[in-house]
């Protein structure tokens, strides 16, 4: 009887999938590259989606830098990393559902795309990138990482077995480069994965679309949660007031957040309805690439905003070297161990290299975890 009840749920689930949009990206096609038996009520990306919610790297959100490093220690209503991710989430989802896609595999990509921020957002990204280069295992680039922790790192290092389709949605988000039109590329492989990241490690340009609908959709969502919120963010810090908006652009997208973010959505979705790509009209387009532009200018590279820099720069240079010193003298009372190494399954032990494994350790870190072991290392409390 139990039994019968149970295939009659899944039949139904069944039927519901077949209501979806002819473009949205099914349960039936999930794909891992170790096979499961398949959960009793949810569909493969739900479970993913709940793997990730669970997952460390999940719960240390909160305590990452969106933009403003520093800001959140004295103004908790700043944005975080988690509020971002949060936002990604529910713009992605309002897209998606009117478009017909899979709102599932929506979710999980777009909890999961930023897990691999290092402490201080994109400020920290390029300090660790230097550092990585520098020490002879490529560049550092966080969509890499977030593919790296669910895949290496995550559940004691043996990972989370997430599906080819997450997976993909997670690594190929990219908010900074600037598309009208997102195709996905319906044929990419495991091989093609490989192929980006030695690409993108070793600073070779590279294509990439996402592989579904719905990871084109939270990829262009990522952009439209972004913009907005960092002028308001700016304006909460007096980096900037809204009288220097460029007029020409808030006539047309708006001066507020929920303004630009109104406006944004309605052109995916009028210009993406029952279409097989994800997209913005041309004028939408042209107006927000000129708003990334003024953000760029007046707010990315604001000296008040990065005068952080340099102290993110060499702090992080310090920590790298004494993590390294510390693998090589076997120092099994330092952080890396303790907080680290030690919960990590010999697969993660035996496959990275003691660099790796430093990088690995900083870009977990949250930015208050990072002050502290900065501070502890350079101010030891003497008893």
């Amino acid at each position: 009887m139990y039994k019968d009840k149970l295939s009659e749920i899944r039949k139904a689930l069944d039927e519901r999938a077949k209501t979806l949009s002819e473009h949205a990206s099914l349960g039936s096609d999930a794909r891992r590259i170790h096979t499961e038996e398949p959960d009793e009520f949810r569909t493969p990306y739900a479970v993913d989606r709940d793997r990730i919610l669970y997952s460390g790297a999940y719960r240390r959100y909160h305590g990452k830098t969106q933009v403003f490093s520093f800001t959140n220690l004295i103004d908790e209503e700043m944005t975080n990393r988690n509020l971002h991710t949060t936002y990604v989430s529910q713009i992605s989802r309002t897209i998606g559902k009117v478009l017909g896609l899979n709102l599932e595999l929506i979710e999980a990509i777009a909890l999961g795309h930023d897990l691999g921020h290092c402490p201080f957002g994109h400020d920290g990204e390029r300090a660790l990138s230097k550092i990585s280069a520098a020490n002879g295992i490529g560049r550092f680039h966080h969509n890499i990482e977030s593919l790296h922790i669910v895949d290496n790192i995550s559940h004691k290092g043996d990972g989370l077995n997430l599906t080819f389709q997450v997976r993909d949605g997670i690594i190929s988000h990219d908010g900074e480069v600037h598309n009208t039109i997102l195709i996905p590329q319906l044929d990419k492989t495991e091989a093609d994965i490989k192929a980006y990241i030695e690409g993108k490690t070793n600073n070779v340009p590279v294509r990439w679309m996402p592989a579904t609908m719905e990871g084109c959709v939270v990829r262009i969502a990522d952009t439209i949660a972004y913009i907005g919120q960092d002028i308001e963010d700016a304006i909460r810090c007096n980096i900037l007031t809204r009288d220097q908006l460029p007029k020409d652009v808030t006539a047309y997208l708006g001066n507020k957040n929920s303004r630009i973010i109104n406006t944004l959505v309605e052109s995916v979705v009028i210009n993406s309805f029952e279409q097989d790509y994800i997209s913005f009209d041309e004028e939408t387009s042209g107006y927000l690439l000129k708003l990334k532009q003024f953000n760029y200018k007046y707010i990315y590279t604001d000296p008040n905003v990065k005068q952080a820099n340099e102290m993110i720069e060499r702090t992080m240079n310090i920590l790298f070297d004494k993590y390294l010193e510390d693998l090589n003298k076997g120092n099994i009372e330092s952080k890396i161990y303790q907080h680290f190494l030690n919960h990590k399954s010999d697969s993660y032990i035996s496959r990275f290299n003691d660099t790796e494994k430093v990088r690995d350790f900083i870009a977990t870190m949250t930015d208050r975890y990072f002050n502290q072991e900065i501070k502890d290392y350079l101010v030891p409390w003497k008893y």
